[in-house]
């Protein structure tokens, strides 16, 4: 597997022949538009920084698009969404969760979560978490230090932090509350199965494409 950011939530998660889009900024953004192809497109939240799934129909991919709360199977992909809260673009808007399986990992994308007091129901869906992307901004979405309380709490082997400013002070601070001063941003993480079942809420921070 090989996970490459695009910046803001954005994220190209590629194994094999098959690519998933999380989040793509969308051409009506004033961030940096996604552009590449992919087999799936998953939504968090229905704005243009986040639903630009035309940016992600590129030469021969033209990708299934998952916006909302629900259970899927595409490609050998299966995909759970359970909504939350977001209050990105200040007013409270549906944010779906998702919980990703494939090469024998799951992932799970927390979108644009506002509340770190997830469901019950999403908790207990969410009790095996591989790899763990968490939105630690602020501004709509979880700040530095609920985003790092939420990630331990969920147990992950890998936090990929994201939603964050160029100046880097949330992610600054999200590190310290995981006790580094700092970390270099890789510009593309790739692993297996074996690569991560020692791991235990280990911090990779990515730099964007």
């Amino acid at each position: 597997m090989i996970i490459t950011y695009h910046g803001l939530q954005a994220f190209k998660v590629q194994f094999g022949d098959t690519i998933l889009a999380f989040d793509p900024v969308s051409k009506e953004s004033s961030f940096k538009p996604t552009r590449f192809g992919a087999d799936v497109a998953l939504i968090s939240l229905w704005d243009k920084d986040f639903n630009g799934v035309e940016g992600v129909s590129f030469g021969e991919k033209v990708p299934f698009a998952i916006s909302e709360p629900g259970e899927y199977d595409v490609k050998g992909v299966f995909v759970q969404g359970f909504p939350s809260k977001s209050f990105y673009g200040g007013k409270e808007r549906l944010n779906t969760i998702y919980s990703v399986s494939l090469e024998d990992m799951n992932l799970c994308f927390l979108g644009a979560l506002h509340d770190e007091n997830l469901s019950n129901d999403t908790l207990e869906s969410l009790d095996t978490v591989d790899i763990l992307f968490v939105p630690i901004g602020g501004e709509g979405v979880l700040n530095a230090s609920q985003a790092y309380r939420l990630a331990v709490s969920l147990e992950p082997k890998i936090i990929i932090p994201m939603n964050y400013g160029e100046d880097n002070k949330a992610l600054k601070i999200f590190l310290k509350e995981g006790g580094m001063e700092s970390q270099e941003a890789l510009d593309k993480f790739t692993l297996k199965r074996k690569d991560i079942e020692q791991k235990n809420g280990e911090i990779v921070s990515l730099s964007a494409q």
